[in-house]
């Protein structure tokens, strides 16, 4: 199991964020080997599927094997799939969120989404948090849900602590609204480069270009040290999560990959954060 190079995403359910480099933005962390690049600040969703597709397109044609990272969850709680498309397979969760999420660098719909999801549900819920100042039918702006017959967390996220579950769609730390403008990215991603690219854990990662599911707080640690030394928590992130695959042994990282999870998706490396630690190969 090994790849060529290494490139992890902090991906942002927010508006355009300028111009100028920030936090609660995305950005992009890359390592060639036991090489670090800097990491790279992309204002806008736009502008980062465009630099994924240009970079999945640059590996294809150099020969490299690339694995690309997502800070956001590939999949809901059980049943969330087959209530909303009929199906259990994540990919048909996916088409379905792409056709129906209107996405710019200004604007998206991803509040009035999820009020139009919950109103499908019995009770109130799954998702909540409004972060519009008009009121979205179905969307509490507190976490007053009840009855709604799913899960609150994955599997992953029960034994991810401290994680976030997918039906918050704002507040500090949130992760809801990453996952509903992410997955239609990834939905893009998967059919421009269909054959080329596979999505783990739900498909077998024979292909040149494997996308995964990432949790940076798994190096909570090393990022802490990182910024107490300066600079964005995020860029730092991406660029120790991006070090610690791409220094890992091959057998590490394909035991970290050896996962059944065909609904809900899986975090690369839970259970395994000394491994990433020491990886990362921060100074004390």
């Amino acid at each position: 199991m090994r790849f060529d190079r290494v490139l992890m995403v902090d991906w942002s359910g927010g508006n355009d964020t300028g111009p100028r480099p920030r936090k609660d933005a995305i950005w992009l962390g890359e390592s060639v080997g036991r090489t670090d690049l800097p990491p790279l600040y992309l204002r806008n969703r736009a502008l980062a599927e465009a630099e994924l597709a240009a970079r999945c397109t640059a590996a294809l044609g150099a020969g490299e094997r690339l694995m690309i990272g997502f800070d956001f969850p590939f999949g809901y709680p059980r049943g969330f799939a087959r209530a909303l498309s009929g199906r259990d397979d994540p990919f048909a969760l996916w088409d379905w969120l792409a056709g129906r999420l209107e996405d710019s660098p200004q604007r998206n719909n991803r509040f009035r989404l999820a009020g139009e999801i919950n109103r499908r549900f019995p009770g109130i819920g799954p998702f909540w948090f409004n972060g519009t100042r008009e009121e979205i039918d179905g969307l509490p702006r507190k976490d007053v849900r009840a009855g709604h017959g799913l899960p609150e967390r994955r599997a992953a996220e029960i034994r991810a602590k401290g994680s976030f579950t997918c039906w918050q769609m704002g507040g500090a730390g949130a992760v809801g609204g990453q996952v509903m403008t992410g997955l239609p990215v990834l939905h893009r991603l998967r059919a421009r480069f269909a054959g080329q690219l596979a999505v783990w854990p739900f498909e077998p990662l024979g292909t040149p270009l494997v996308v995964v599911e990432i949790w940076p707080s798994l190096l909570r640690n090393a990022v802490a040290r990182a910024v107490v030394r300066g600079g964005i928590k995020d860029a730092h992130q991406v660029r120790l999560t991006a070090r610690a695959l791409a220094r890992l042994a091959p057998d590490r990282l394909a035991e970290m990959l050896d996962v059944t999870a065909p609904e809900e998706g899986w975090i690369l490396g839970l259970g395994f954060e000394a491994a990433l630690e020491a990886a990362a190969g921060e100074p004390e």
